[in-house]
Parts: C-alpha cells; sequence; structure tokens
C-alpha cells in the first residue's frame, strides 16, 4: 500500500469474547476534542509502534496498557495497513502537527479470561487511563460507534474479521500472548 504523506505508524486491537463480542472502550474526553466526539466516543484499542518494536508486540503492549488484559490468544492479523487522514481541526493539535494521520496495522485476539482481568482504571506500566468506560459490543455496532472519519478503517476491519465473530470461533495459529 503506498502512501503519500507523514502518517504515525499505530496498531489497533478487536479483542473478541467466547460470544464474539468485541470489546470497546469510551475514549476519556480530551477538551479540544470534546464536540466532534459526542456520540462516537467508543472504539477498539489502538496506539503507536514504539522505537524497535514490532506491530504485534505492540498490539501486545498496548491491549495490555490500556486494559490490563493479558489472556489472550492471537486469532488474524489484517493482511493490510489501512490509514486515515486527521481532520484539519485535529491534525495541528494532535502529535505536535508531525502526523497527518494513522497507518495502522490490526490484529484480532480472542480473550480467553474472565472479566474480571479487564481494568482500564489502573494501567499497566502507570501510563494515563484511555477509557473511562467500556462494555463488549456486538461486531455489526462498531462502524456507527467511532468517530466518523476512523469509519472507513473500521469498515475494513469489521471486515477482514467478521468471521472470527462466530461464538467460539477456534483460535487460528496463535500463541497466548505470555509466550511473547
Amino acid at each position: 500500500m503506498t502512501q503519500t504523506g507523514n502518517y504515525r505508524p499505530c496498531v489497533g486491537i478487536m479483542l473478541l469474547n467466547r460470544e464474539g463480542r468485541v470489546f470497546v472502550g469510551r475514549r476519556r474526553a480530551k477538551k479540544s476534542l470534546d464536540v466532534p466526539r459526542i456520540g462516537h466516543e467508543w472504539q477498539m484499542p489502538q496506539g503507536g509502534i514504539d522505537s524497535g518494536e514490532g506491530p504485534l508486540q505492540a498490539a501486545v503492549r498496548e491491549l495490555r496498557e490500556e486494559t490490563n488484559v493479558v489472556s489472550v490468544s492471537l486469532l488474524a492479523e489484517s493482511p493490510d495497513w489501512l490509514s486515515y487522514d486527521l481532520p484539519e481541526e485535529f491534525s495541528r493539535r494532535s502529535w505536535k502537527g508531525r502526523f497527518q494521520g494513522q497507518r495502522q496495522k490490526w490484529f484480532a485476539f480472542r480473550f480467553e479470561g474472565d472479566d474480571a482481568e479487564i481494568n482500564i482504571d489502573a494501567p499497566a506500566g502507570g501510563c494515563r487511563p484511555e477509557f473511562d468506560a467500556w462494555r463488549w459490543a456486538g461486531i455489526d455496532e462498531l462502524v456507527g460507534l467511532i468517530i466518523p472519519f476512523k469509519r472507513p478503517v473500521y469498515e475494513k476491519v469489521v471486515e477482514t474479521f467478521l468471521p472470527l465473530a462466530a461464538p467460539g470461533e477456534a483460535v487460528r495459529g496463535g500463541a497466548t500472548t505470555s509466550a511473547f
């Protein structure tokens, strides 16, 4: 996939429970982004790829940092990188204007733990909490929950991982992340 412009390398995580429902977190409000997000503040975990880190390592780290979840098995990786541009009113304030958007590699994981493992209030590694609430959503709800400029990416993620949302879907070639 050829890109022009400057995109922040990032990962996205679709965390599926045993019933085929997807973890979504409600982003904590940021003053500059409050109004446009009303009604679209729910999203799947995502975050930047650190220097020297591969996309899968980043996905495991981001999931742990944002949710404290470690009891997962890898189900799939998106075949392509997916990109979106930030609207101009956000691009100047986000990442100090260095990036026009994000280029994401997406991973689907099966949550093997109990809901009590999920802790968004005390993220791993002392990070600032990303979410102020969480819930399990149907895969068919995801596109409608996300802020509109990210919808094309969510549409492609849903299309790619839809077969994995069947309850009890077998793990496909995945190892528990604790092995990484």
